[in-house]
């Protein structure tokens, strides 16, 4: 009876067991259900009652886009190229300081205009708010591109700016100088039409941001310390308008960059005795360089996935450990979710019959916001596990700090208003920029910085960048321009909104 009766008591208790457990599965599933049909990264502040502004509209004429356009096309035609740090085409670079001139007189001559050449070749433009109280902000691009030669394949020559199908080619289209032209084409147009801001801002055009930007960006910021500058918010070139690039995303996707990528070169050495190729030791030192990966995992949320994948996507509380996973295999996601490591430069032997008696690897790591420098310094030391091999850092930096992104975050709002404003069919979400902008360097003036313009990239385009047959459509120049037009009126509102509704957070 005893034992029957504990047999039954068991039982009992495996019912409960597995019935408490049955309803917490349950209840798992109405959560993630019901906030996959809730979920929607472009609420919160978008239905909530702005302050109300008086902003100039931003129509375009046939007139104003034929001379915008020829003004761009002018811009790319100048071969600003940035080789090394101490090879610049600075003939090109006082040829395009002509330009700008130029192509803005009104920019170059308006009293509401303060500018100074900085370092010979940057440039940095302020433009005094009439609202003292508010902080001002920094709009940033740079001049400089990196080499191309038209032997590469190019389609048409790289410093031609000419036109097939209705999109201008040439290098710097993507890469920058669509940022440096759209925002000084804005605000000659804004000029003209009588605008005067209510919160100051600041413009900064580096001239050697691809070679790292130690003169140029770096002489504007010195500048801007000694003039006690602090910025409610920084924007530079960084992520774009994805469309048809994120698999399963329906519709294009404006990624704006929170943070960069920090980088590491590091050289890995091996030295043996060198000897003879037809007895080779059971190890050579070439055998003695190994690729360590390193795989770390930020998420991004979007509300506009398909099913099943926006069932995923929206419930990441309850998935990123599968879905970080799957986008690491991606090659459209994999370098936005981790630490990528590229061997970029291998060197041993010097004859084909002659063992090595030294080889070295150079690692190009981009390090991702959740990691520092330094733990992937310890890592690739515990990865090789040889203490044969020399590892030496050549040059390197921590990631940049995250920037806010909720909805007291006013550059962010702002930003994200004047993207849908003129794009309502994107979904807006917050990003990791893989690449080093500019910005990297204005950290001590500002907490939040932003890397983004409205540049629509489909599949395929990614390769242009630094790549051949760099591009951009004559409608997508345009819109560049409307885009700053109206961020810099946007950033007049002195205070956001208060939030519709808490929504979820990314």
């Amino acid at each position: 009876m005893t034992e029957r009766s504990a047999k039954l008591n068991i039982l009992k208790f495996v019912k409960i067991v597995s019935f408490s457990l049955l309803l917490v599965i349950l209840a798992f599933f109405v959560a993630a259900t019901v906030r996959t049909l809730t979920f929607d990264v472009n609420a919160g502040l978008q239905l909530a009652h702005w302050e109300k502004t008086n902003n100039i509209a931003s129509d375009i004429n046939q007139h104003q886009r034929e001379e915008l356009l020829s003004n761009f096309r002018d811009a790319i035609r100048i071969p600003t190229v940035s080789t090394t740090e101490t090879q610049l085409n600075t003939t090109a670079l006082r040829e395009f300081d002509g330009l700008l001139r130029k192509a803005f007189p009104t920019v170059f001559s308006s009293h509401l205009v303060q500018h100074e050449v900085v370092a010979n070749y940057s440039h940095l433009f302020w433009v005094p708010g009439s609202d003292l109280a508010l902080v001002p902000y920094m709009l940033l691009a740079h001049i400089d591109v990196v080499p191309a030669e038209e032997r590469d394949g190019w389609e048409a020559p790289p410093f031609s700016a000419k036109e097939i199908d209705g999109f201008i080619y040439g290098r710097g289209t993507i890469d920058n100088k669509q940022s440096v032209m759209g925002i000084l084409q804005a605000l000659e147009y804004l000029l003209i039409r009588g605008y005067s801001p209510r919160r100051g801002f600041f413009i900064g055009l580096g001239h050697d941001e691809e070679v790292s930007g130690f003169q140029g960006a770096m002489n504007i910021v010195r500048v801007l310390k000694k003039k006690g500058v602090q910025l409610a918010f920084v924007l530079d070139e960084g992520l774009a308008v994805l469309d048809g690039v994120i698999s399963g995303l329906q519709g294009p996707a404006a990624l704006i960059g929170i943070s960069e990528k920090g980088l590491a070169t590091v050289k890995l050495s091996v030295s043996k005795a060198p000897g003879h190729s037809s007895m080779p030791p059971s190890e050579s030192s070439i055998e003695g360089i190994n690729e360590s990966k390193k795989i770390f995992f930020l998420s991004l949320s979007f509300s506009q996935f398909r099913l099943p994948l926006k069932f995923v996507m929206s419930n990441m509380w309850l998935f990123s450990p599968l879905l970080g996973r799957v986008m690491e295999r991606r090659p459209d996601t994999n370098a936005f979710v981790r630490t990528t490591t590229a061997i970029t430069m291998f060197n041993s032997g010097v004859k084909v019959n002659i063992l090595p008696s030294q080889a070295e690897a150079y690692v190009n790591l981009r390090i991702h916001s959740a990691q520092s420098l330094q733990e992937v310094l310890e890592l690739i030391q515990s990865t090789v596990g040889d203490e044969r091999v020399k590892m030496e850092l050549v040059d390197g930096f921590d990631p940049l700090p995250v920037s806010s992104y909720d909805e007291t975050s006013f550059g962010f709002q702002i930003i994200k208003k004047t993207v849908l404003d003129q794009f309502p069919q994107v979904t807006v979400a917050p990003g990791i920029c893989i690449g080093n902008t500019d910005s990297r360097h204005y950290t001590d003036l500002a907490k939040d910085i932003y890397r983004f313009a409205p540049t629509w990239f489909r599949p395929g385009d990614a390769q242009r960048f630094h790549g051949i047959n760099e591009r951009i459509s004559k409608k997508n120049y345009e819109e560049l321009v409307v885009f700053y037009f109206n961020l810099i009126q946007n950033c007049d509102i002195k205070d956001l909104p208060s939030p519709h509704s808490a929504g979820h957070e990314l």
